[in-house]
């Protein structure tokens, strides 16, 4: 409930009732219980015409830090718990030069938006880190090192979190762009969804029932290395002619070396074919004929509702997704054919925005988690402060009963066996009356105790 809250910024209970599938019943009552623990805050609104109670996250449980590292840039964001970002910058940057002084830069910039915003690294709850590489199962390691050679020896989650004093997330950044859109963007609304993101180089972010997959070694989405032609060019992984050998950056500035040698990045690729040059042009066109050759296989066989394309080479718009759009029926299956191909809404900032979607949930499962060992501490607490107690009260009363049965003897002895004394009566009903309290039953005390009750001997 939390995350569609999140995502939407605002919510009446009848629209939280909607997106979740709850009963309205279970709806207020989860509220109110996020209500009391300073979860959400509650107002009044209008909904319709009519009055209705708006939900929304609370801004002051302190701030989340998203970082996008791509081959040659890293963009930082500072946001609350609701996604407001209080603080955003891009720089250039060779990331996969040096590990080391990469992330350097990052905590740097990290630093300066701080100073920007009048705050300290102490108000960190989490970070959120993407990487232009398949993370690990265990998304710490990179879990193919070949793409970024420099970064094969460290944990960058582990290093960060170092610097920054704050728990650190990482994962792949095609990964963290179907975040960004599913939140934000394009795939508000579609619980299946494949991201691709077409940049430096050519990964994809999947999306399977509302979560993103990451398959059993972190490496699902990795449609850039998927073989076109096996006598290709030898790819950075180590394979011969992957997807990226055809549309990564390189191989497309390349192609233009002699014809635009003024053209050295995708962004002044993608400026001059918007402004109709004819060979920059054709060379966007082509890059979408490959990527729909494989965009048509992927939706054969993840069958998403909805394919959304990201990266720097997507502000090329239709030149881009129009011939990717003419592939699709012609590679995939008559089921899958009309998938719809759209631009990222979030443009180049998916990424980013993912990583501060990744911070956020991290962090209040983390605090979800702590609330339910506390709650549990607190159960096993109550459950032996209780059994403490009523085994006092056992031993208490299997006293009472040797004392009372002791005492009823000696009274015999020496009033002639007259056990029903009004003392010893009073004294058994109000030890009785001790136990009653804490909900266990009174002991038999034996024929003696029942005796002295006044019950049937």
């Amino acid at each position: 409930m939390l995350a569609a809250v999140r995502a939407h910024g605002v919510l009446s209970q009848a629209e939280i009732a909607r997106i979740t599938g709850l009963s309205p019943a279970s709806v207020s009552n989860i509220v109110h219980q996020l209500a009391d623990a300073d979860a959400v805050e509650l107002s009044p609104g209008i909904r319709g015409g009519r009055r209705a109670q708006e939900v929304r996250v609370r801004s002051d449980g302190g701030l989340v830090v998203g970082l996008d590292f791509g081959h040659r840039h890293i963009r930082v964001a500072v946001s609350d718990l609701r996604f407001v970002v209080r603080a955003e910058r891009r720089v250039e940057c060779d990331v996969g030069a040096s590990a080391l002084s990469a992330l350097a830069v990052a905590e740097k910039l990290v630093g300066e938006l701080l100073d920007e915003i009048g705050t300290t690294k102490c108000g960190i709850r989490a970070v959120g880190l993407g990487l232009p590489a398949p993370m690990g199962p265990d998304g710490g390691t990179l879990a193919a090192w070949p793409i970024l050679p420099s970064w094969s020896t460290i944990d960058p989650a582990r290093h960060l979190a170092e610097r920054l004093g704050a728990p650190v997330y990482a994962d792949n950044d095609a990964n963290l762009g179907a975040r960004g859109e599913l939140y934000f963007g394009a795939g508000r609304g579609v619980s299946d969804l494949a991201y691709i993101k077409a940049a430096t180089g050519l990964g994809a972010g999947l999306v399977v029932a509302g979560n993103v997959y990451r398959g059993f070694a972190g490496s699902a989405g990795e449609i850039g290395h998927l073989t076109i032609d096996e006598m290709g060019p030898v790819c950075s992984c180590g394979n011969r002619g992957c997807l990226e050998t055809m549309v990564g950056a390189p191989y497309l500035l390349e192609l233009i070396r002699y014809s635009h040698p003024d053209v050295r990045t995708v962004e002044q690729l993608v400026t001059c074919a918007l402004s109709g040059d004819g060979g920059c042009q054709r060379v966007v066109a082509d890059a979408g004929r490959h990527i729909g050759f494989v965009a048509a296989n992927l939706c054969n066989v993840v069958n998403p509702e909805r394919v959304v394309v990201g990266g720097d080479l997507a502000a090329a718009g239709d030149l881009l997704l129009e011939p990717l759009r003419s592939a699709m029926p012609r590679y995939a299956v008559v089921t899958v054919a009309s998938t719809p191909v759209v631009a990222a809404l979030t443009g180049e900032r998916a990424e980013v925005l993912g990583a501060l979607v990744l911070a956020v949930e991290q962090f209040q499962r983390r605090h979800d988690q702590n609330d339910g060992a506390d709650a549990a501490d607190d159960d096993r607490g109550r459950e032996q402060s209780a059994s403490e107690h009523s085994g006092r009260e056992r031993q208490g009363s299997e006293q009472l009963g040797r004392e009372h049965a002791g005492g009823s003897a000696a009274g015999a002895s020496s009033r002639g066996g007259s056990a029903g004394a009004p003392g010893s009566r009073a004294e058994a009903g109000l030890a009785n009356g001790r136990l009653s309290a804490v909900g266990d039953p009174a002991p038999d005390l034996g024929a003696a105790g029942r005796n002295l009750l006044g019950g049937p001997a």
